[in-house]
């Protein structure tokens, strides 16, 4: 049996001494402070009950639903039959939910202030992009300052085990008990509030000389450093963003070079709150890149894979997909920017950024900050950060990369193409359900009816990308066949758009929609 977070979190809890009740985070808590034309978040179309599992105890109502169809269709019922969480069907990494609060964790470890005062700080600073303006270069510092509390390791690997289906930490190898481990330790913070943040910036070596695979892309700048503090104490809940104007000698003026600038940005007072900033001309191209599903095998449509894909194992990149960015990094314009986007919560997505720096060229993050804590919050935390970096880029082309397993993206990614024309160069979408026989679950096309269909491109593996001249507005390859109906689409379950009928059956956008629906409901 599968439980929301805040019941896992109540059953590792009352076995352990340290920490003996779920956390449940604070909803009055100060949100993360951004800049003054952060866009406000839109409610989600529906919204999740946190105290619901969402376990589909009618199941036989459904059956009921779903009697007298194909196989295949059928097949749908075994699934919604079982407790599905509901970040399958938003496309939403929700298994990273209802984290604890520094308070909980606090209160529940029966930690003291002295005790909590001896510990070091630490800072996850999420590498940030920086804009040009007429009061010269802005950089985005967003993270959290947090400390890591000493729990004894018996104690992790039971909260571990709050994150791993039917799999028990023994029986990890050594590596991923690490893994496991680590993960856990960087939930389990206590989070700092009201503290004063600053940094120490330099000239950072350019990709080819550190290292980094990828190509180059982005270069040193010429010049000195520069100490500077962050306008605002942290959160609540130990956030920080903001823009902040940066006054380092040397550097090239957005206005008068194509080249993106890299930064070292240091955490003062911490050891591991190091960050490399991306300075970036006003034009030119970004590569705005999901990360699950895209980079890295996931499989999020799978709840027990997908939690020790993200929770255990070492990430692995999907395909050769690694290929594909690092000629994208070589062979486009100097003035291009990668930007990776991950709705994972900010604490478990250290490993996230690792990845990439090891596996992909160097870029940009966004994450999940902790103020959307709140599932109807989260559902809509993709758009959120699109506009922002849109709306702090006005005049670049974006090329989006993505998967259809997440309802977000094929719902937002169209919509940013007719809202936003002047701005998108490609969208290209990875369709999981022609090369994944497990992900069963349908996906919509229906908002890319109204898009130019030379915009954007549904491809099976990476090979599919080569050739693409992006910078000249080729997103399609014509030798991979579209075959795209607009409405449901699933390719292992045979369903190929809204009202497609199956034999003797209601159309197929009907029955999915319908059983669909009372699964949300539920």
């Amino acid at each position: 049996m599968h439980y929301k977070m805040s019941q896992w979190l109540l059953l590792a809890a009352a076995n352990t001494a340290a920490i003996h009740a779920a956390a449940i985070p604070d909803p009055t808590a100060a949100p993360v402070q951004v800049e003054v034309r952060a866009p406000i978040i839109t409610p989600a179309a529906i919204r999740f009950d946190g105290s619901h599992s969402y376990m589909l105890d009618r199941r036989g109502k459904i059956e009921d639903i779903l009697s007298g169809v194909n196989d295949k269709l059928h097949s749908i019922g075994s699934i919604l039959g079982t407790d599905v969480p509901s970040y399958v069907v938003s496309g939403v990494p929700n298994f990273f939910q209802g984290f604890p609060t520094g308070d909980d964790v606090k209160s529940k470890a029966s930690l003291k202030d002295d005790d909590i005062d001896a510990l070091p700080t630490s800072a996850l600073n999420i590498p940030p992009y920086a804009n040009w303006t007429d009061d010269g270069w802005n950089v985005r510092f967003h993270g959290n300052v947090y400390k890591m509390p000493n729990i004894s390791q018996d104690t992790i690997d039971d909260l571990a085990g709050i994150f791993l289906i039917d799999v028990d930490i023994k029986d990890l190898s050594e590596s991923e008990k690490a893994n496991a481990r680590n993960l856990t330790k960087s939930i389990f913070i206590i989070q700092q509030g009201d503290q004063d943040v600053s940094f120490h910036l330099e000239p950072a070596p350019s990709q080819g000389s550190s290292g980094e695979p990828g190509g180059g892309g982005a270069v040193t700048p010429p010049g000195g450093s520069q100490n500077i503090s962050f306008p605002n104490k942290t959160t609540g809940l130990g956030g920080f963003d903001a823009f902040v104007p940066i006054n380092v000698s040397g550097l090239l003026l957005g206005n008068e070079t194509d080249q993106v600038q890299r930064l070292n940005v240091y955490t003062n007072g911490t050891v591991d709150g190091n960050a490399t900033a991306f300075l970036v001309p006003p034009e030119g191209i970004t590569i705005l890149s999901d990360i699950d599903d895209i980079l890295r095998v996931t499989k999020i449509y799978e709840p027990k894979e997908g939690l020790l894909n993200s929770f255990a194992k070492d990430f692995r990149p999907w395909e050769n997909m690694p290929e594909i960015y690092a000629n994208w990094s070589r062979s486009l314009p100097n003035s291009t920017h990668f930007h990776y986007l991950t709705t994972t919560p900010e604490q478990a997505t250290r490993n996230y950024m690792d990845f990439i720096y090891k596996t992909y060229p160097g870029g940009s993050f966004d994450t999940r900050p902790l103020n959307f804590s709140d599932v109807s919050a989260t559902l809509s935390i993709r758009r959120y950060l699109l506009n922002k970096i849109f709306e702090t880029f006005p005049r670049r082309k974006f090329v989006l990369v993505a998967d259809n397993s997440n309802s977000d993206i094929m719902k937002e990614y169209p919509q940013l193409a007719l809202d936003r024309p002047n701005q998108i160069q490609c969208i290209l979408i990875r369709n999981t359900s022609a090369t994944d026989e497990n992900n069963v679950f349908p996906y919509d096309t229906k908002v890319f009816e109204k898009v130019d269909n030379r915009t954007y491109m549904f491809f099976k593996v990476p090979d599919d990308l080569k050739g693409l001249d992006i910078a000249g507005g080729q997103c399609r390859n014509d030798s991979i066949a579209q075959n795209v109906t607009f409405g449901l689409q699933d390719e292992v379950l045979g369903i190929h758009g809204a009202g497609e009928k199956l034999k003797g059956g209601a159309p197929v956008s009907f029955v999915v929609a319908l059983a669909a629906s009372i699964f949300l409901i539920l």
